[in-house]
């Protein structure tokens, strides 16, 4: 953690702090506060990673390549990116994939789920609790649970290996399917490992349950997929805390992106242009009934109720979380039954498609508009973290704000803190950069 501060005299004194870089996320981002007066002024994450412009680059090509090439986007979220791509683009043929090929794809997720949130828990967040500067040093005295988390981690990379073809960037997803359907005995393999992980994700849930969390509590509406018979994953609509319930081809009217000047990631907002929160808290508020038992009894015993707005208890949420993804590979394992075909032919189709599901961090949203030869004409890709980004700036503001009086490094500690309870994924917002030229002209 490195910060500077710049400080201004008088009665209008000025404190900015900068925290460059922002430690233990996934990317480049700087997390600016200035304080004025013994108020906060103002509260800005500073993406600063270059734009890796994934829209551009889909135009032109194939459909069938999107998968492959979306999948590049993140190494630790790949699989989200692919099954938003591959439902959009299945919707727009018209064609519906076999029972047990969409078994197959929710197995995946759940592969992603786990090893994206164990990553967050045990490496990344869990530090800020027990006042460490890195999982390292938490390592030192904590060596049994972070082997834990680690094991956790592999677990589920090896689920989206055996599934997707490889750990990192899968390649065995396709348009209509999967080039390749894992043999029954190759999907038993992972039984133990997951009967395991379910107990270790458990025991994950009663370790962090015990962490000191800040009394704070959102007022933001919380956004997520809903499902009547699953906890939502691949499918479903897009719902709300302020009772928004619409299909994923409606992101577009209710939901827009704009740029501001201190990121090269697009800011979203929701249908009253108020920022919104993705994520952990928003698909467990929306959806709590539809956690697998041992998930939901884990939450009430951890002392989470129905719902929860506490940014700081994500990292909860999101163990409970790994507990349902355990519980649902096992049962979806169990379930298997290779399919006829391992895909169905899609045929090229013109129009637009629409696909969204939930990445670790929250929705991803993808729209693409294709013509009759198969060629995408134009790409949208709405990720979690660019829709975070307004609402954990106001965090800052409002809970910095209830911390001015602490010890300088405290201070910055807490706010980095904030940042941390959405896991941003950096890289996987800097997809778009509008550039404006400003001329001076002098005056004759």
């Amino acid at each position: 953690m490195s910060a500077r501060t710049a400080k201004a005299g008088g009665a209008g004194r000025t404190r900015r702090i900068v925290v460059n870089p922002l430690a233990r996320i996934e990317g480049e981002a700087e997390l600016h506060l200035t304080i004025r007066g013994g108020h906060v002024a103002d509260a800005q994450l500073k993406v600063v990673e270059p734009p890796r412009l994934f829209e551009a680059i889909l135009r032109g090509r194939s459909f069938i390549e999107v998968p492959d090439i979306t999948a590049r986007i993140c190494g630790i979220c790949p699989v989200a990116y692919q099954m938003s791509a591959v439902q959009a683009l299945e919707r727009l043929c018209g064609i519906e994939v076999d029972p047990q090929v969409r078994r197959l794809r929710r197995l995946l997720y759940c592969g992603e789920w786990i090893e994206s949130h164990a990553l967050h828990v045990y490496m990344l967040h869990a530090p800020d609790f027990l006042g460490y500067e890195d999982a390292l040093r938490l390592a030192a005295d904590f060596p049994a649970e972070v082997r834990r988390g680690l094991r956790l981690k592999q677990i589920g990379n090896d689920v989206v290996r055996i599934v997707g073809g490889r750990e990192i960037h899968p390649i065995n997803v396709r348009v209509g399917g999967f080039y390749r359907v894992p043999t029954v005995a190759e999907l038993q393999r992972l039984v133990e490992p997951l009967a395991w992980a379910r107990d270790a994700a458990l025991e994950t849930v009663r370790w962090v349950a015990n962490f000191a969390f800040p009394d704070f509590e959102q007022d933001l509406p919380l956004v997520a997929l809903v499902h009547p018979d699953e906890y939502p994953m691949s499918d479903g609509r897009i719902g709300s805390t302020q009772g928004l319930d619409i299909p994923v081809s409606e992101f577009d009217t209710h939901f827009t992106e704009e740029h501001v000047e201190h990121s090269t990631a697009l800011h979203a907002v929701g249908p009253r242009r108020e920022p919104y929160v993705v994520g952990p808290l928003a698909r467990y508020t929306l959806n709590f009934a539809r956690l697998p038992e041992v998930a939901r009894t884990a939450a009430r015993a951890a002392g989470l109720g129905p719902e929860c707005r506490n940014p700081f208890k994500s990292i909860l949420v999101r163990a409970v979380e790994i507990v349902a993804a355990c519980d649902d590979g096992l049962r979806l394992i169990a379930e298997y039954e290779p399919p006829a075909a391992p895909a169905v032919a899609a045929p090229p189709t013109a129009g637009t498609g629409y696909g969204c599901t939930e990445a670790p961090r929250g929705i991803c949203h993808h729209r693409y508009r294709v013509d009759a030869r198969g060629t995408i004409l134009d790409a949208r890709i709405v990720p979690p973290t660019s829709q975070n980004q307004k609402g954990i700036e106001r965090d800052l503001r409002r809970f910095a704000a209830t911390i001015l009086d602490r010890p300088q490094a405290e201070l910055v500690w807490k706010c980095e803190q904030v940042v941390r309870n959405y896991d941003p994924c950096i890289s996987c917002s800097t997809h778009f950069l509008k550039v404006h030229v400003h001329r001076e002209h002098r005056r004759r």
